[in-house]
């Protein structure tokens, strides 16, 4: 069960400090032992931890953002599900979300185009791969101090071609004639079941 991390070690990661939290996971800053690096780690909630298609999705989550490299997504650094504390370490971005940029106001017209062009790639280089990421919010949309832009979090993605032959990327994670997404940002497809 997932308790007080900061200050504790896990795997070859110290736990700094709290980023945040979404549907599925609590993250976290984290120093990276065997090498000279800042990590943010993303740990399952523990009302998920003993869920199995949680647990499983969580796995998926991070082969499909790992299974190809893109500038305009997280890198996926590290799994482990050897422990009740499954985690994914990921590259740690400096900067905000989308979601956290709207609320000090609207974006000018060349930041939409910017953004928009960014996000269009990540999503272009999933959908090469055979990913549909279907959860794309501000909130999955990071802005780095860099000017780079970041897509995140693939908890929801589908796989349309296998990447191999493991079980654990089959689309059967979502309950038939069930909806994935955030609701407000969902295409009207997705409420048709495509």
């Amino acid at each position: 069960m997932l308790g007080p991390l900061i200050g504790c070690h896990v795997s070859h990661f110290y736990i700094i400090r709290t980023l945040g939290s979404g549907g599925m996971g609590v993250v976290y800053e984290a120093q990276d032992t065997r090498l000279p690096r800042s990590v943010a780690i993303k740990f399952l909630k523990p009302a998920l931890a003993a869920d199995t298609t949680a647990v499983r999705r969580f796995k998926r989550e991070a082969r499909l953002a790992a299974s190809f490299n893109h500038p305009n997504i997280c890198t996926i650094l590290d799994i482990d599900d050897g422990t009740d504390q499954p985690f994914i370490a990921m590259e740690l971005l400096q900067g905000r979300s989308l979601r956290r940029r709207l609320e000090a106001g609207p974006l000018a017209l060349g930041e939409i185009v910017d953004v928009a062009t960014q996000v269009a790639d990540a999503l272009g280089a999933a959908h090469d791969h055979g990913i549909m990421h279907r959860d794309l919010t501000p909130g999955n949309i990071f802005l780095t101090d860099s000017g780079l832009v970041k897509l995140l979090d693939f908890g929801l993605a589908k796989q349309h071609t296998s990447i191999d032959d493991d079980a654990l990327l089959s689309d059967n994670l979502t309950a038939s004639g069930a909806a994935a997404g955030t609701i407000h940002y969902m295409a009207p497809e997705q409420f048709a079941g495509n």
